[in-house]
């Protein structure tokens, strides 16, 4: 078995990729992953990391290590946060002057390189122009021009791609040992979304969850109960979130207070409050970016089930992303035409534009769940009609 393996549809790449390892002169100590979400591009990092410190691309227990984040040579950044911090940076610079250990390589991924602000990027600018001989960079971002113009140009762009959806199956019937119904349910249902689709498809509520998501609309039958279900759907998400990191949260708590020396019931002396208090507002930052992902997850599925009702209305019968829902899309589809459709979509996509500004998520949702109710609001808004 490669480390590429799980690379589905990405042949370009892992050509790519494998060329860099067997021709030194293809090397290079600075490499720039982008694609859409689900194209796996993290995934691809890893392998690539994988491959430079085992020397090889077959899989190994170093390869196994590497691709699980736990080698001695390796630095992963991978943050829920919304903006990395110019602090861990320079410590992610710092570790990056270290020489390799047990391999040829020491190699620094960075999973979000969209979420530097330039005065972060410009700090990691340097570490990248000048690294030491052993020293790899991975950064990881949706498309090229998310990072700062001087970052890019001195990476090597590797570019990836949604795969298709058969793909997506096939990977999980062979690594996953999932049906074959199942799996190209999934694979269809999370839009070629690798890292959704297996949550799909291992999940035993997963089919009920999207169910009720797709029933919002159908709920949406006067501005009261448009108003009390966005309410209902914000305080789920929360919810959904605050469980996802609770547990992160407590371990990152416990574990600063250990290294303080006030763990159990000491005092928290002054000296340490500050660092605490930091900690508390990097943890309510990943608890707000967590929150906002649930609700985009929501959105999309809405986006799926709209663009079904829209390809019904326009007579087109194949490609459905939610086959197994016809009479829902149908009846939905008899009751207005593409342009309303159309309207809708424009909708649910300023939400999720909104989705990343400090706009309040209850406002944005109930502004999103009014104009689905009567998208022609949206129209009277702009002064259109």
């Amino acid at each position: 078995m490669s480390v590429f393996d799980e690379l589905v549809g990405q042949d370009d790449v892992v050509k790519q990729l494998g060329y860099a390892l067997d021709s030194p002169a293809a090397m290079t100590h600075a490499w720039l992953f982008t694609g859409p979400p689900g194209s796996g591009r993290s995934n691809a990092a890893r392998a690539f990391a994988a491959a430079l410190i085992s020397g090889g691309t077959e899989s190994n227990d170093v390869t196994a290590r590497v691709l699980s984040g736990h080698h001695e040579s390796l630095t992963i950044m991978s943050t829920q946060k919304s903006v990395i911090s110019i602090e861990e940076v320079r410590e992610l610079v710092s570790k990056a002057q270290a020489s390799p250990v047990n391999s040829k390589w020491r190699v620094v991924i960075i999973e979000d390189a969209d979420r530097m602000m330039e005065r972060t990027s410009n700090v990691l600018l340097k570490a990248i122009e000048e690294p030491p001989p052993g020293t790899v960079w991975l950064l990881c971002a949706p498309s090229p021009i998310d990072v700062l113009t001087t970052i890019r140009s001195r990476c090597r762009p590797v570019r990836l791609r949604i795969p298709s959806r058969d793909a997506v199956a096939q990977l999980l019937m062979q690594r996953d040992n999932v049906s074959e119904d199942r799996a190209r349910w999934a694979a269809a249902v999370a839009q070629n979304h690798i890292g959704r689709a297996k949550y799909l498809a291992l999940n035993e509520s997963a089919d009920a969850e999207r169910k009720q998501i797709l029933a919002i609309p159908g709920k949406l039958t006067s501005v009261g109960a448009t108003i009390r279900l966005a309410g209902r759907i914000v305080d789920n998400a929360a919810e959904t979130a605050k469980s996802r990191v609770e547990e992160r949260n407590a371990s990152e708590r416990a574990q600063l207070l250990s290294t303080l020396g006030v763990e159990g019931e000491k005092t928290v002396p002054p000296s340490a409050r500050a660092q605490i208090r930091k900690l508390e507002e990097e943890q309510k930052r990943r608890s707000v970016r967590a929150r906002n992902d649930e609700l985009d997850r929501i959105f999309l599925e809405l986006m799926s089930l709209y663009r079904d009702i829209l390809m019904y209305q326009l007579g087109i019968r194949e490609g459905w992303i939610n086959a197994g829902e016809v009479d829902l899309i149908a009846e939905q589809a008899n009751r207005d035409g593409p342009d309303t459709t159309l309207l809708r979509i424009d909708a649910i996509t300023e939400a999720r534009q909104r989705l990343q500004t400090n706009m309040s998520p209850v406002l944005i949702v109930e502004a999103a769940f009014v104009l689905l109710s009567n998208p022609w609001l949206q129209e009277d808004r702009t002064g259109a009609i």
